[in-house]
């Protein structure tokens, strides 16, 4: 190997070329729809007031994300939907949420929880990550791994069996971002370095704050982790089966992008509410045309597509 800075007879030296981070204000963006059914602008009415795409906050976003993308790192995602890999320890702080549930102090439900630990203290957990979650993981040592959740930050240790490894040939080239204030949804493919693709601009709907039912789509910065042609719900407080949800696209908890329900005992796809874009109403979940719901559930891969909620 030569030496930083040698000298090759009939050559210039030798330097090293160093990537520098991407800036919001470099990110470009152009619309190159796949998808151009119920198309909402940049900015349309709403009542006797304006809403709008966020394209600063998810220039941000891109930006972070290109960033993370060009350091070499294993990720992994936080996972215990319905508490699969085993129900959360108790925080050394926790509280009763609006839907009596155990929650540490930032609000983040025991249920579904990954507990995550202090690297100077594996004893008691400390607070408790969203299911989901994309992180970068830094190692194993004992039953713990060394992570980092990127929309978190910081260092943890979390048991080795909340945590799912991403192979590592994913790059993450696709971006779902939803927005809960303006209630609409946006999907963006890379091209290339810096260069995104817009592929959809839709009307969508929200989580609401209803307890003990529902509650609002988490913010953070997810992994879509599993898709079902219809997504089953039962009726708020009973086990009976309220209907289906098509074209579901899971990302966090229960918490799913999917079609207009269609409420049992009809059996028939619905392609369009017109509550669509309005206010929160959903049980966590973020409803969409149905069709778009379908572009979605065959356009993005599991495991490999990252998925923004923002304010």
């Amino acid at each position: 190997a030569w030496p930083k800075g040698a000298k090759l007879s009939g050559f210039s030296t030798i330097t090293e070329i160093v990537e520098k981070d991407i800036k919001p204000e470099d990110i470009r963006l152009d619309k190159e729809l796949l998808y151009d059914k119920h198309t909402l602008k940049d900015t349309y009415p709403y009542k006797d007031t304006t809403r709008h795409f966020q394209w600063e906050k998810i220039k941000e976003r891109l930006a972070l994300l290109e960033n993370i993308r060009k350091k070499p790192a294993q990720w992994c995602i936080l996972q215990n939907y319905k508490n699969r890999n085993g129900e959360a320890p108790l925080v050394k702080s926790f509280k009763r949420d609006a839907y009596k549930r155990i929650a540490d102090t930032l609000g983040v439900e025991r249920y579904q929880g990954i507990p995550l630990f202090l690297t100077d203290d594996t004893l008691t957990a400390e607070r408790y990550g969203l299911d989901g979650l994309l992180t970068r993981h830094l190692g194993e040592e004992g039953k713990f791994t060394k992570v980092e959740p990127v929309f978190i930050g910081g260092e943890w240790y979390a048991p080795t069996k909340y945590i799912k490894l991403i192979p590592d040939s994913v790059v993450f080239n696709k971006a779902i971002f939803i927005d809960r204030h303006n209630q609409n949804i946006t999907t963006l493919e890379r091209k290339e370095r810096g260069y995104w693709l817009i592929r959809s601009m839709n009307p969508a709907t929200t989580g609401q704050h209803r307890p003990p039912y529902a509650q609002e789509t988490p913010l953070g910065m997810f992994v879509l982790q599993e898709k079902k042609t219809k997504m089953i719900f039962l009726k708020d407080g009973s086990a009976a089966t309220g209907g289906f949800a098509p074209y579901a696209s899971r990302f966090n908890n229960g918490g799913y992008i999917h079609g207009v329900p269609t409420n049992a005992p009809a059996t028939g796809i619905i392609e369009y509410s017109y509550t669509l874009g309005t206010i929160p109403r959903s049980h966590m979940c973020v409803r969409n045309a149905t069709s778009h719901a379908k572009f979605i559930f065959e356009w993005a891969p599991v495991n490999e597509t990252i998925i923004f909620v923002l304010e």
